[in-house]
């Protein structure tokens, strides 16, 4: 596939699931930009597809089937030819499962092999054959995709951007599919991250979002360095706001905890899943910790930021969970007091040891479980919010969201809407807080 710069051609990307299939959206996009395609914002608009998929549940899986089955409709009749590729976890778990159940399918990639995109396109494009045969790229590649991708684009960069620093899982938690779908942990050097980091500074972004799978497991032997060492190196740039997710508590060290005090661009907040409140299903879910020892971490790292927001991961109706287990993980919440946490039913993935246990349980109970647990949650966020309320912060202005209004974060990662006669993107400003909800802040701003 050649560059050809007299036809700009549409370029669609729908991401699907975690921060780190935003990222890789991000990053095919830069891919495909010196090949002339340009993003647009619909299907109809579109050269090449890409649904960036997730397998992390049952229900994302097969939301991807319905939207290819949306695709189809749209593209029925248009008289253009659009290639549709599937790419992600989905891709990487399912590979000729896909093609099978959609044949609209055209390129199969994982997330692995993102970066051969355009050499499997020029393939597919050059196929004269009457009935193209799609193809299939899962295999993990003997190369490392971070090298073969280009720099970061400087159009349209957001002012706060994602930085994938570690990918893959060795921890073979029983209801996840990471491990086989993102393969082992391995962590980019220093050196390439610092390089991207740079790029993305030059390019006027102001916070950098540092991502993996477990990305505190991040470590640089060559360079003798661990994860509080990289965000200390980074801090040392020209940014303004450093933050990273998603953790495991099995890679929270005194060392990292310490880098909340001592790190001053370092957010005072950190995602940290726990999962279940319950030791007995934790056991089972192969997490490798207690709730004590989780409660230990948290208190270890208030003790050094007492302002710090947690937020957190759970999963509900793991099988073998009886009420008294569920009763635990509803204590952990009001023992954190999580300014944000994510809930999720239990869902059974194929070829993992949790979806072979016998003690399912029962979509309605399961069900009932996370209407009762996100009423807590949503009790806990406001909870930590409601103590903003009067209060000053300083908020980095992300976006204008209609005229004259704007919204940013605040350090704890709460949504902040004010109003403002001139645009303030980019900055970051004090906002007196006046309003709040669980889930967001509102307040004017103080000149």
């Amino acid at each position: 596939m050649d560059s050809n710069k007299n036809t700009q051609k549409g370029l669609y990307i729908k991401n699907f699931g975690c921060q780190m299939n935003v990222y890789d959206g991000d990053r095919m996009q830069e891919m495909m930009s010196p090949y002339d395609y340009g993003s647009v914002n619909s299907v109809e608009d579109a050269d090449l597809v890409i649904l960036n998929t997730c397998h992390i549940r049952e229900k994302a899986t097969e939301k991807i089937y319905s939207e290819l089955g949306r695709i189809k409709k749209s593209l029925s009749g248009k008289g253009r030819k659009t290639t549709i590729a599937v790419a992600g976890c989905v891709a990487q778990a399912e590979g000729k499962e896909l093609i099978k159940r959609a044949p609209i399918i055209d390129l199969v990639f994982g997330p692995l092999t993102y970066h051969h995109l355009p050499e499997i396109l020029k393939s597919f494009e050059n196929d004269k054959s009457k009935k193209k045969k799609a193809i299939i790229d899962i295999e993990p590649p003997d190369n490392d995709k971070f090298e073969k991708l280009p720099k970061r684009l400087k159009a349209n960069r957001n002012v706060s951007s994602f930085l994938s620093v570690q990918e893959g899982c060795d921890k073979f938690c029983t209801f996840c599919v990471v491990p086989y779908t993102r393969g082992v942990e391995t962590s980019r050097p220093y050196s390439e991250i610092k390089d991207e980091a740079l790029e993305l500074i030059n390019s006027g972004v102001k916070e950098i979002i540092l991502l993996g799978q477990n990305v505190n497991a991040w470590t640089n032997s060559y360079d003798k360095m661990d994860f509080s060492d990289l965000i200390y190196e980074l801090s040392l740039l020209d940014i303004k706001r450093i933050r990273f997710t998603t953790s495991h508590p099995n890679d929270m060290n005194e060392k990292l905890i310490k880098s909340y005090k001592d790190i001053k661009k370092l957010q005072p907040y950190l995602h940290l899943p726990i999962q279940s409140g319950s030791n007995e299903v934790l056991k089972k879910m192969n997490r490798n910790y207690s709730s004590s020892e989780y409660i230990d971490i948290i208190n270890e790292l208030k003790s050094v930021r007492p302002d710090v927001a947690i937020s957190g991961d759970f999963i509900v109706g793991f099988p073998g969970e009886t009420e008294e287990d569920f009763f635990k993980t509803q204590e952990i919440i009001e023992k954190i007091g999580y300014a944000h946490a994510y809930s999720f039913k239990y869902s059974p993935r194929p070829g993992t040891p949790a979806g072979q246990m016998e003690d399912q349980i029962e979509e309605k109970i399961k069900s009932e479980r996370l209407s009762r647990l996100q009423d807590e949650i949503k009790k806990s966020m406001y909870n930590f919010n409601r103590k903003f309320l009067n209060k000053n912060l300083p908020i980095l202005v992300e976006k204008e969201t209609s005229t004259n209004y704007f919204s940013g974060r605040s350090p704890y990662l709460q949504s902040v809407h004010f109003q403002s006669d001139n645009s303030c993107i980019g900055n970051i400003v004090e906002i007196k807080i006046t309003k709040v909800n669980e889930n967001s802040l509102s307040g004017e701003i103080l000149q």
